[in-house]
């Protein structure tokens, strides 16, 4: 299992204008789930979505980011949506 930090980073470098980690995404390991939970928030609005393993692990090490990439997108378009 690689570091929340990482995924963070490498979720910038997909989506460099979506901001800072810690304070516009948070990344956090669920134990309960054994998932990554990732928090995107904009102003007062935040919205989760859950990673598997798996899918973060494959996409650090270069093999496919196709789901971390249609998650975020979704989680972005969703959180929009709430904002408007």
């Amino acid at each position: 299992m690689m570091n929340k930090d990482a995924l963070c980073e490498k979720i910038r470098s997909v989506f460099p204008d979506i901001g800072v980690c810690g304070i516009d995404l948070q990344v956090d390991f669920d134990e309960g789930n054994h998932a990554y939970v990732l928090d995107l928030k904009h102003g007062n609005r935040h919205l989760k979505t859950f990673m598997e393993v798996g899918d973060a692990d494959a996409c650090l090490a270069g093999r496919q980011c196709v789901s971390l990439g249609l998650q975020i997108a979704q989680l972005r378009e969703n959180l929009k949506k709430l904002t408007q």
